[in-house]
């Protein structure tokens, strides 16, 4: 296969660490993200857990990135008016020009520091480049036991993924 623009290592790009792209963010929950029983709306925790995604997809990949397929959201426990929302994000697998990324999303009494899950998902980012077109991404260095596995893992969640098209 000839090398082109589009693949990372003739761009020069080695593989990146899981650690290069974490990403976190605490949201606080206000009335207007809350609906009438005081909950966050589903829809506002899809919102911050793209956007932490797509940092992280973005620090990966060193490009624009936009969210391509989002799994199952389950959610689990709500958040309330006057808690934080904590979110983190990683790369679990690289493919040639997507990035599948694992958010954790927790809700957080500040004042007990007491945190419970929320949110389990994960999203799936593809780069892009000037033109607005895919472009191949770094792959993940596969450094450990767990990120051997996490890649392994993400290129079974792929197949099952796209098997559904």
């Amino acid at each position: 296969m000839a090398e082109t623009k589009t693949d990372p290592v003739a761009r020069g790009e080695d593989p990146r660490a899981q650690s290069e792209s974490l990403c976190e963010m605490n949201e606080y929950v206000l009335p207007q993200h809350a609906n009438a029983m005081g909950n966050v709306f589903g829809g506002q925790i899809m919102a911050w857990v793209d956007l932490c995604a797509a940092i992280c997809a973005q620090r990966h990949s060193g490009r624009m990135a936009v969210t391509a397929f989002v799994d199952d959201l389950k959610f689990v426990k709500p958040v309330r008016v006057g808690e934080v929302v904590h979110l983190e994000s990683r790369v679990t697998a690289t493919f040639h020009s997507s990035m599948e990324i694992e958010i954790k999303v927790q809700g957080e009494n500040s004042r007990t520091r007491e945190r419970w899950p929320c949110v389990d998902a994960f999203v799936v980012f593809v780069a892009i480049d000037d033109d607005g077109k895919p472009t191949a991404v770094p792959p993940l260095l596969l450094d450990s036991d767990q990120t051997r596995a996490s890649q392994a893992a993400g290129e079974q969640r792929r197949q099952a993924r796209l098997s559904k098209r």
